[in-house]
């Protein structure tokens, strides 16, 4: 969806739901300068058209007993249309794979997995991964601390260039 269609504030209700989904209606209309009832429905045409796909609960793996995360850069054998969709519904269907992309250059797909334990990835990798239909390659790289870990869009860059377009 282009951003044009969206005014300040549509995006300022997304900023700050992107911040805390949990917030009530009353707080978010508060926030973005508007009253109650016009702000719900602007939440819920933007959750219609697309812009808001869900909301969730930021858990924290390690809490949890999932000690390793795991990149793996998968490389197929043929990139045929039908074989990137087996490739990319197979992902959906396993567990530690929690995120999946399709790259483009010398890596087809990469992988983030979590899993409790290294053993528990390695028997994924050894067993469900390397061995599945038309996977040429495998590279993986062990995550031994994370950075940045910032989900969503950064709104301070969009309204900085929608304020140049204007």
């Amino acid at each position: 969806m282009p951003t044009t269609r969206l005014d300040d504030i549509d995006r300022k209700i997304l900023a700050e739901l992107q911040a805390d989904g949990r917030m009530t209606n009353v707080e978010l209309a508060r926030r973005v300068g508007i009253s109650a009832p016009p702000c719900l429905r602007r939440v819920r045409t933007l959750e219609e058209q697309g812009y808001i796909r869900g909301y969730h609960a930021e858990v924290d793996p390690r809490e949890l007993g999932f000690e390793v995360q795991v990149f793996a850069m998968v490389g197929l054998q043929s990139q045929a249309e039908a074989d990137l969709s087996a490739f990319e519904a197979r992902c959906r269907a396993w567990p530690l794979v929690r995120e999946c992309h399709m790259l483009n250059g010398e890596v087809d797909f990469i992988l983030k997995c979590v899993a409790p334990d290294l053993s528990t990835f390695q028997s994924f990798l050894t067993g469900e991964l390397t061995a599945a239909e038309n996977v040429g390659s495998v590279k993986t790289s062990l995550v031994i601390r994370g950075a940045k870990d910032e989900p969503g869009v950064p709104f301070d860059i969009l309204e900085q260039r929608l304020s140049k377009i204007a």
